[in-house]
């Protein structure tokens, strides 16, 4: 049996009662390691070809670059692995790694199964999980995840199989990094090989290999003959992108793919009333936000922010635009998470506010700005609505729509006015919220678009990470979550959840709570 540290199992439980309270489904037993929950298909309902449609293509394939769903989701459990994993309680689990132990506040060990091999042939060990954090952490590399890691101090081999994770300090969400996508172990032999290629040669342990990359087109993954934890239950998984809704949606009726993801709300009863399809509703970790760029005039102005803040109504955009899917959000910490509160006080809809507000800053009038957002229907209608919101307060927001990559791109650049997306924490600990949106070492790629900055927010967020008392560290959150609310560089405005309508044939698809489909017990009858 795994040992833990009281402190282990404390997060554990913390984490799998939040998730339970969210209302995420069960299905598999908490001990079930990443091996096991494959080959347990009955006879003759393995094999095929799982086809999944999208809205939007990957970025980038290389886990110390990823900056958006559709890459982590491709390569998470799939081609890549980690040596702990989530699962479908919420619950840290094996992976790469067959157990593991806090030997004190800086220490953690863990034990490295034995008989894997990359799918480039070289040898798991201790020295690859070594060379995978080395890179991770090397500044020449320029990783966009490097803040994610810059708790660990050295990665020390003990043997073969065993390696040590040494800390600059006491870094609560240790377990939670590596369970990530970002947490991935790479061959070294690719590392070396491919540098900073890597993102065109993804080369891990998982289930599936890469095969191709069509941008723009699709994403194909085979089977990995070779798996230590057992021949995979399909052949080939192809993720198509598609953005158009309607057709994504018409493919899964035609059996053209079996999945579509990104379900508009406005699809639900066309999917539960049709016969050749089911509803797949998975809550998450994912918040919904409006973002103001604290770089550029009027936004540098905690005022204007306030104004529009308040100038927003929430409760309209969920009911109108989403089908009461989701909840008003009042921070970027969903209920599902460690660090959430309720306490958290959100700035109220008050439109008189909001224009007393904006007179206050110099803008009596308003002003003339632009909204960046990619082209998802449910946030282009979001944006529809929230023009004409803003348009009681005087200002005049024009939309600017663009494909997700080079949203993503514009966004990260500093080179928005507002902007609309979408954060899926990808471990379920607060700390990857707040130190990607948040903290100013996080400026730009990691995910702090809005390019704010406070010293108080920093040392709240720096002290997170390293308090290991589950009730202190809840209490600093709190605190950093109604000042960053308060000074809204971000305005949440839902917890969402995610849709998919699947095949009725295809059973064993779900989304992670970090917003990945999961695939590993997928049989197609």
């Amino acid at each position: 049996m795994r040992k833990k540290s009281f402190y282990h199992t404390l997060i554990a439980m913390t984490i799998a009662v939040s998730a339970a309270m969210a209302g995420c489904s069960s299905g598999q037993d908490a001990s079930t390691s990443a091996g096991q929950a494959r080959g347990t298909a009955e006879a003759g309902k393995t094999g095929g070809t799982l086809v999944i449609a999208r809205l939007s293509d990957a970025n980038n394939l290389d886990p110390h670059f990823l900056s958006q769903i559709p890459s982590a989701a491709i390569i998470h459990h799939k081609v890549y692995e980690g040596l702990v994993r989530m699962d479908k309680e919420s619950k840290y689990v094996p992976s790469l790694a067959s157990e593991w132990k806090q030997l004190d506040d800086l220490t953690w060990e863990f034990k490295l199964r034995q008989g894997v091999t990359f799918h480039d042939g070289a040898p798991f060990n201790a020295e690859a999980v070594k060379a995978t954090i080395a890179r991770v952490q090397d500044p020449a590399v320029g990783s966009s995840r490097i803040n994610m890691f810059e708790a660990i101090k050295e990665v020390k081999v003990v043997d073969e199989y065993t390696v040590q994770f040494i800390l600059n300090y006491p870094y609560a969400p240790i377990l939670s990094v590596l369970a990530s996508a970002e947490g991935s172990i790479i061959s070294p032999k690719a590392i070396e090989q491919y540098g900073k290629e890597l993102s065109k040669h993804p080369t891990g342990t998982g289930p599936y290999k890469f095969e191709k990359w069509t941008p723009g087109q699709e994403v194909v993954l085979v089977r990995n003959d070779s798996y230590y934890g057992g021949t995979p239950n399909l052949d080939k998984v192809v993720f198509k992108t598609v953005p158009e809704d309607t057709t994504r949606l018409a493919m899964v009726e035609t059996g053209e793919v079996q999945v579509a993801e990104n379900l508009p709300v406005t699809d639900i009863d066309r999917v539960q009333n049709s016969p050749s399809m089911q509803l797949g509703r998975y809550p998450g970790f994912s918040v919904d936000h409006i973002g103001l760029n604290t770089k550029k005039k009027p936004f540098d102005d905690v005022r204007v922010r306030q104004a529009i803040a308040h100038a927003i109504d929430k409760k309209t955009i969920i009911e109108g635009v989403y089908n009461s899917v989701g909840t008003p959000a009042h921070s970027s910490i969903t209920p599902a998470m460690v660090g959430y509160s309720p306490n958290v006080k959100d700035i109220p809809y008050d439109v008189e506010k909001a224009k007393q507000l904006l007179a206050e800053a110099g803008y009596p009038n308003g002003f003339k700005a632009k909204i960046a957002l990619n082209d998802n229907k449910a946030r282009i209608s979001v944006a529809e609505v929230l023009q004409q919101q803003l348009k009681s307060i005087g200002i005049d927001l024009q939309l600017d729509v663009m494909e997700f990559g080079a949203y993503i791109d514009a966004a990260s650049k500093g080179e928005t006015d507002l902007f609309m997306s979408g954060w899926g924490n990808a471990t379920g600990d607060a700390d990857y919220n707040q130190a990607n949106l948040y903290h100013s070492k996080a400026h730009g790629a990691p995910g702090n678009h809005s390019f704010y900055n406070n010293p108080e927010v920093d040392k709240l967020i720096d002290e997170g990470r390293r308090e290991t008392d589950a009730e202190k560290r809840k209490q600093l959150y709190e605190k950093a979550q109604q000042i960053e609310m308060n000074e809204a560089p971000l305005i949440p405005f839902r917890f969402s959840e995610t849709l998919a309508a699947i095949q009725k044939n295809v059973q064993g698809v779900w989304i992670s709570p970090a917003g990945h489909i999961e695939i590993d017990e997928v049989t197609i009858q």
